[in-house]
């Protein structure tokens, strides 16, 4: 089997003379001096990030979705195609020929902005519902704008009748649509503008009407089939084809059940993964060319999550040969090679024969495959999210930003240092705040026109706080977990409070910790030689 990793595999031999070694050897590790913890961490481009620990020798069962999981698509070909067809779709049920004349433009939308039905405008969140960007159309609203509009600087974001979040890659185009719409009918002189939608003679249009047209128009182009068929004429140019994925998935099949869970139908489902794993044997991968079902233990299709993770819909069964369900509800055992519609999670877990506790679902739907999955299953879950490949870029080589947004809170807290209750100096703030607000815009157009999709300066956002609290691992594709050993123990960093984050710890005599810390290890490892011991003696 093919390996990622250069180095040499460990023998019985030297495992044991590193275990005999391990004391002395962490003695210098966490000597500052000699070892930067940063040397042994794997390249950020192949890393996986971590919100909960998770041993991965305890998974049993990984399951994947399809779309922007396995398959990735292209950016911006593909939300370009999906933006041309629902402004198709508009003009056919009556919009202005004119907004045909508008183009995608990728460095405008991010995913998990706020539509607000009431006023049209795009809102960038926090997790609290405090507004951190707003735009109407594509003009940027100032402070005291966006409080004509919000007082307070806050939406009720569990009112959603009102507020729609665009949470994933899907919603892309659509996010982009609302802003080109709102351009349109604001500079156009056949409409006068009114605070909640257009007039026109005796028609009146509202942002909320425009909402639902576009949601309509939305669904129209994914239930009639026409996105689906437009990506399979030409699937070189929308879908991303990687010789590691067969990899991948035959390596976890050694060591775990694998199943698939698409909302999709079989038919386009067989025609993306047929594509997908269509690879020569004599490929990069060595990986000798089969079918690709049969890198699975279970196939289920139109499971139409996030039903599925709830009470679910009949199980039924697929006729490969011609995509139709077969009649009546699957009740018997699992079937392989077999390919399944519809179902539960619960339905998985018991053909499958596993505990939710035992699966790892790797998604890019924050609310449809890991929010779910996390709160009614306890299923383990990584969140596959592409846009960080362009985030740690921003994070790597913008450092200076950050740093500097460090440096002038820092000299915030130098001015009011020895200032107290009884002061009645009042520093002169004006120009760091000004430069503050300088450098975090400079940070986010670094991102694009919306800024960062986690955070707007030093405040994360709303899509931020869902994938710390409900993604138990995270990375840019599922294929980083071919950089890690299915023994690996992912450990999440501590997450400090700012009363820790802020306060310094008593400095302690480094050399007794170490020694301590030394010791207990050499401990460990000579109980786990005796227990060894025993065991071959037996």
């Amino acid at each position: 089997m093919g390996s990622i990793s250069r180095d040499a595999p460990v023998t019985p031999a030297e495992s044991s003379r590193v275990r005999q070694e391990t004391p002395q050897n962490l003695k210098v590790m966490m000597d500052a001096n000699h070892v930067d913890s940063r040397s042994l961490k794997r390249d950020y481009h192949h890393r996986i990030f971590v919100n909960r620990s998770l041993a991965l020798e305890k998974i049993k069962c990984y399951g994947f979705d399809m779309d922007y999981t396995i398959a990735t698509y292209k950016s911006p070909q593909y939300e370009e195609l999906c933006f041309e067809l629902l402004l198709d779709r508009l003009v056919s049920i009556g919009y202005p020929h004119e907004i045909l004349q508008y183009k995608y433009d990728p460095t405008f939308p991010t995913r998990g902005l706020v539509f607000d039905t009431l006023y049209g405008n795009l809102l960038k969140v926090d997790t609290h519902g405090n507004i951190l960007v707003c735009t109407h159309g594509f003009m940027f609203l100032k402070g005291s704008e966006i409080q004509d509009y919000y007082p307070n600087r806050f939406i009720q974001r569990d009112n959603t009748d009102r507020f729609y979040i665009l949470n994933t890659l899907f919603n892309l185009a659509e996010t982009y649509l609302y802003a080109c719409l709102v351009n349109f009918f604001t500079n156009c002189t056949r409409y006068i503008n009114w605070q909640k939608g257009y007039k026109h003679g005796d028609l009146f249009m509202s942002f909320c009407s425009m909402f639902q047209d576009v949601r309509d128009s939305m669904d129209y182009v994914h239930d009639t089939g026409i996105l689906k068929e437009k990506t399979l004429e030409n699937l070189e140019k929308y879908v991303i084809k990687d010789p590691r994925l067969p990899l991948l998935l035959s390596r976890i099949k050694e060591v775990a059940s694998v199943f698939l869970a698409t909302n999709s139908d079989y038919c386009y489902t067989d025609a993306i993964m047929t594509y997908l794993f269509d690879f020569s044997q004599d490929s990069a991968t060595s990986t000798p060319k089969k079918p690709w079902r049969s890198y699975f233990d279970l196939v289920v299709v139109d499971t139409r999550k996030p039903l599925f993770f709830g009470e679910g819909t009949v199980l039924r069964q697929v006729d490969r040969d011609t995509g139709k369900l077969r009649i009546g509800t699957y009740t018997g055992g699992l079937q392989h090679g077999t390919v399944y519609s519809g179902g539960s999670s619960d339905i998985i877990c018991d053909l499958l024969r596993v505990k939710g506790k035992d699966i790892l679902y790797v998604g890019d739907h924050i609310f449809g495959d890991i929010l779910k999955s996390k709160k009614r299953q306890g299923w383990k879950t990584y969140l596959v999210v592409p846009e960080l490949a362009k985030e740690l870029q921003v994070w790597t080589e913008k450092s200076y930003l950050f740093d500097e947004l460090k440096s002038l809170d820092i000299f915030l807290a130098e001015l009011y240092k020895h200032l107290d209750s009884g002061s009645t100096e009042c520093p002169d703030i004006s120009a760091i705040r000004t430069q503050i607000k300088s450098v975090t815009h400079e940070m986010d157009m670094c991102y694009g026109k919306m800024g960062s999709l986690l955070r707007c300066g030093s405040r994360q956002t709303l899509f931020s706080s869902q994938l710390m609290r409900y993604a138990d691992l995270y990375a840019p594709s599922c294929l980083n977990l071919l950089y890690y050993p299915f023994s690996y123990l992912f450990r999440a960093p501590p997450v400090l409070m700012p009363h820790e984050s802020t306060v310094d710890h008593y400095q302690l005599d480094m050399s007794v910790l170490d020694l301590a810390l030394a010791n207990r290890v050499h401990r460990l490892s000579t109980k786990k030689e005796d227990e060894e011991s025993k065991e071959e003696n037996k």
